[in-house]
């Protein structure tokens, strides 16, 4: 008898090794080999994947595949194709973004956000036709900066972002680089670093510490600014915007900014029933809109100031100079009375 060396035509983590003893016919042979292989042999071959149909073609120390009824399929083919699959998304690359090297697996780059612009660009080798430097090092023209803490997340899934990095530097590549989840948390991360808007009014003694720290040529902005009762006698805010502030006091406490100095001053859409402006210098002012009731203008200058749609109903304007102001569409009628200059 000549014996053999049989193996299951199969994957190379599954054949089987068996000696076999070789005698009388072919189909002798299969029926040992199903007997010995615990397989239904109908298939023989040798290591080159010849079909075997006639013992006499079996030589000495001749290495055979027996199979089902499949194809031919060489377990070191078979074999090589499987580790060139698991080594492909394990094997080591380096990045050169921006003129700083990144060393990382193929992997960490394809496995978090398949879908990413770096997993269609590192998963399959060389598929893009990816520039190298002189090193091998793959070149991408992006802010290094900004990339480590996406090769981060790509490595361990955390959004880590070291102090000092602008998280809207960080949110643009992640966009660029198609990863969606990671741009998903730093739009959170940018709107919970933002302190909410404090809308709540400040105190009289606020704002005139404020209006007291403001340079005289500097811009003071108040709008919508809580003046109830305020008092600023002979204050400078020339120039300010006080566009729709407060200053009545439900208490009935009058606002007092006489003599001050409202040059030029936006108080549009103000509610200031009874305010004091007596003397008060509010040349080229705008006061459209304004809640001027009971309010005293004795003396104050508002030339060329817009008083446009003004409640001026028993406001006292005696000694006023009203030279090249606008009353347009005014609530109430004004009484030549009230002016006397």
């Amino acid at each position: 008898y000549s014996y053999y060396i049989v193996y299951i035509n199969s994957s190379p983590s599954f054949y089987l090794m068996k000696v076999v003893a070789v005698y009388g016919t072919l189909s002798d042979l299969l029926s040992v080999a199903s007997n010995k292989l615990g397989i239904r042999a109908s298939n023989l071959y040798n290591g080159k994947g010849g079909l075997i149909d006639d013992i006499a073609l079996i030589r000495d120390d001749d290495v055979l595949y027996v199979s089902e009824g499949d194809s031919f399929v060489d377990p070191q083919t078979e074999e090589k194709a499987a580790e060139d699959s698991s080594s492909c998304h394990t094997d080591w690359l380096t990045l050169n973004i921006g003129g700083r090297l990144f060393t990382t697996t193929r992997s960490t780059l394809v496995s978090k956000e398949p879908d990413s612009m770096l997993a269609h660009m590192f998963r399959e080798k060389d598929v893009w036709g990816n520039k190298q430097d002189e090193r091998g090092a793959y070149l991408i023209d992006r802010s290094p900066e900004y990339f480590e803490p996406i090769l981060n997340y790509l490595r361990h899934g955390q959004l880590i972002v070291n102090e000092g990095i602008n998280l809207l530097g960080v949110l643009e590549e992640a966009r660029f680089f198609g990863i969606e989840q990671l741009a998903e948390q730093l739009e959170v991360a940018i709107k919970n670093s933002h302190p909410p808007e404090d809308h709540s009014p400040i105190s009289r003694k606020e704002f005139v510490r404020f209006l007291l720290a403001t340079p005289t040529k500097s811009e003071l902005r108040c709008q919508g600014a809580n003046l109830q009762g305020v008092k600023m006698l002979c204050s400078n805010a020339e120039g300010a915007s006080l566009k729709g502030c407060n200053f009545e006091d439900p208490s009935g406490l009058k606002a007092n900014l006489e003599g001050a100095n409202l040059k030029g001053v936006d108080m549009e859409g103000s509610q200031m029933t009874g305010i004091n402006l007596r003397v008060a210098t509010l040349k080229n002012a705008k006061l459209k809109n304004c809640n001027l009731r009971g309010a005293t203008l004795a003396g104050t200058d508002l030339e060329n100031c817009d008083l446009s749609g003004c409640d001026l109903q028993e406001a006292n304007l005696r000694g006023s100079n009203v030279k090249g102001a606008i009353f347009e569409e005014m609530l109430t009628p004004l009484h030549m009375s009230q002016s006397v200059r």
